[in-house]
């Protein structure tokens, strides 16, 4: 991968807006990040790959896009530009914005800038659930009534997509270890839900990983909190010798805050008894399924109380928090009684939670999995045959490559073949048009069609719940 150089010494002066230029605007960080400026009457354009439902609701906000990277692109009138981890040195709109002299803040940067606008600020960190837990905080923040400004990697239907801008000191954004991007971010209040392996095109190795995971905690305000998940490995390591104060969560009652007597219910919801050390604060019962929600409210919660909020407010906040778009959501019925979901899921781990949620329901499961880059593919072979055999049918499309050139010998077939020789039901179907027509005709009431991945195999979804057979569908849009 090529470096791409940023300039760090550059500040936004957030009370003079100018003209910016986003360099890969489609995505859903970049593109909240770009409505935000809007807000604060910044004049903004972008450019990206292609057209898709984020560029086109950014147009109707009067943002002018360009389809497709081209030097003519970055006019006289852009005081600075912003760009995604995906747009190299050799980008053509990068290299006319270096031959121009032009200031260039990497995606972090500039919501690392926005963040310190703010006192009272909250980074949720971790390899799975940030979206999630990031919505979590939102809801709570808003049933306290303090009107923060979020920043959320996913639609959160609260606050009408993935960015909600308030009137108070309040902040709430993801930190996503990807390139170190959450380096830039220095929050009063910071969450680390997990530590785990992921983005080895990257990191490299776990141990860089945890390294990385250290530089962040050590970003946390000295005068801050830093609330981690107990059972992270080596959990001292990222956490010995910090300046702010430490809180523990866990299932543990030796932990500072703890889920205690978890139950859930037949479809997976959990129920837990919120504890403080030994002092039971009450009882929480979730709106979403999972075991993994239980932490994630659990950190979400604690990160609010050390913060100020009260019990109260986080109790209404979890059970009122109905999920983000792309986790684990129900999109609508084919027939009489074809279930279509959809799930964010790319890694091993995240695949395996949305199996433990879905293998409640009495449904024959089929998994429509996209995976994502090459390298996470070869990296975690293993693992993702591991988890897609719980699966009954598995459909695998080609492998979307997003940043990487060089496929490393990998094919989605490869996965297909090893899935096959665990005697499970697998299909390589290439394309998401042949998926559809391949799932139309081969599924039968009684089947949930789980389509999974964070690329846009949320397509397929689309194209199902919008085809004759469909009888009841969840629209969502930006």
């Amino acid at each position: 991968m090529l470096d791409v150089k940023n300039d760090k010494g550059f500040r936004v002066d957030f009370g003079h807006p100018c003209r910016v230029h986003f360099m890969g605007i489609g995505g859903i960080s970049m593109s909240s990040l770009a409505r935000f400026l809007v807000t604060k009457g910044f004049q903004v354009s972008g450019s990206d790959k292609m057209e898709d439902k984020i560029t086109l609701s950014l147009r109707e906000l009067g943002i002018p896009i360009a389809i497709g990277q081209k030097p003519e692109n970055i006019t006289d009138d852009i005081v600075f530009c912003v760009n995604t981890a995906a747009v190299h040195a050799d980008n053509p709109e990068y290299m006319e914005a270096v031959r121009r002299g032009l200031p260039i803040l990497t995606r972090a940067q500039l919501l690392g800038q926005m963040m310190a606008q703010y006192p009272d600020s909250y980074g949720i960190a971790g390899t799975d659930g940030k979206t999630t837990t990031t919505g979590m905080v939102t809801e709570i923040l808003l049933a306290a009534g303090t009107d923060p400004t979020v920043s959320i990697g996913g639609l959160l239907e609260s606050i009408g997509g993935n960015l909600r801008i308030g009137q108070s000191d309040y902040f709430v954004a993801e930190a996503c270890e990807y390139t170190n991007s959450y380096h830039e971010m220095f929050p009063r209040v910071g969450i680390i839900l997990n530590v785990r392996e992921d983005h080895l095109d990257f990191f490299g190795t776990m141990e860089n990983i945890r390294r990385s995971f250290r530089h962040y905690a050590e970003n946390v305000d000295p005068e801050g909190v830093l609330i981690v998940e107990s059972d992270i490995d080596r959990l001292e390591e990222i956490t010995e010798g910090l300046e702010c104060r430490v809180i523990t969560v866990g299932k543990s009652l030796t932990d500072d805050y703890s889920a205690q007597n978890i139950e859930s219910t037949r479809l997976g919801l959990g129920r837990f008894d919120f504890y403080k050390g030994d002092e039971c604060l009450g009882r929480i019962e979730l709106d979403v399924p999972g075991d993994h929600n239980v932490t994630n409210a659990l950190a979400a919660g604690a990160a609010c109380l050390e913060d100020g909020i009260p019990f109260e407010a986080v109790k209404r906040g979890l059970e009122g928090f109905k999920g983000v778009h792309r986790r684990f959501e129900k999109r609508g019925i084919l027939r009489e009684d074809i279930v279509v979901m959809d799930d964010f899921g790319h890694n091993p781990e995240e695949i395996l939670a949305t199996w433990k949620v879905a293998h409640r329901y009495p449904y024959r499961l089929t998994c429509i999995f996209q995976p994502y880059t090459y390298s996470r593919t070869r990296d975690s072979f293993d693992d993702f045959v591991d988890v897609l055999s719980h699966y009954d049918r598995v459909v695998i499309s080609d492998i979307m490559p997003a940043r990487e050139t060089d496929s490393l010998g990998m094919h989605s077939s490869q996965l297909v073949d090893a899935l096959t020789a665990r005697g499970v039901e697998a299909y390589y179907i290439p394309t998401f048009d042949a998926i559809v027509k391949f799932l139309l005709k081969n599924s039968v009431n009684g089947d949930m069609l789980i389509t999974t991945g964070c690329g846009n195999v949320d397509l397929v979804a689309d194209a199902l719940v919008a085809s004759d057979l469909c009888t009841s569908s969840t629209a969502k849009t930006l």
